[in-house]
């Protein structure tokens, strides 16, 4: 597993961020009618507990995918920061505990790696999905982040792995 930079960190805020500003509709009209606006998050909001779920896979394809990806925006980031702005890299403060996937969670990531490829090809929030993916990935490992939704959701992905797999099994 990877370590997250504050430039990969950094990647992930700058995602979220332009999501957040081209969703919003403005004060008075999120005012009025909030819920459809609110749903055109859904799709990214999905996407990012994807994101953090696959960075926490220890190995295999789609955590690989995920390393290389983390891998990718920390460079990027840190190179943002280094000649974008005259920073300095570093690594982020990172979760201190981790809960690891069981089996049968593992394999809930895998039923939703399947469900999110097919979402990103066929539906229209293709973007959303792929965005809010590489946003959980990058914040998935931070220490306010992992201590926010990654153990949360972790313990949830094992609960669901355990009970369908208890009934089907």
């Amino acid at each position: 597993m990877n370590i997250v930079t504050i430039g990969g960190v950094t990647v992930g805020l700058c995602i979220l961020i332009a999501t957040l500003v081209k969703w919003y509709p403005g004060y008075r009209t999120l005012k009025k009618k909030p819920v459809p606006f609110l749903g055109q998050l859904l799709p990214f909001v999905l996407a990012w507990g994807y994101g953090v779920l696959a960075i926490l896979t220890v190995g295999g394809l789609v955590g690989w995918i995920a390393d290389t990806t983390m891998w990718i925006s920390n460079w990027l980031g840190d190179v943002a920061l280094v000649w974008g702005v005259g920073g300095e890299t570093g690594q982020s403060a990172t979760a201190s505990t981790y809960v690891p996937l069981t089996q049968t969670g593992g394999a809930i990531v895998l039923i939703l790696t399947v469900a999110m490829i097919a979402g990103a090809k066929k539906s229209k929030y293709g973007s959303d999905l792929k965005m809010g993916a590489w946003c959980g990935i990058c914040l998935g490992t931070s220490a306010g982040v992992a201590g926010f939704a990654a153990v949360p959701l972790a313990q949830a992905v094992n609960w669901a792995g355990q009970t369908a797999y208890g009934v089907i099994a």
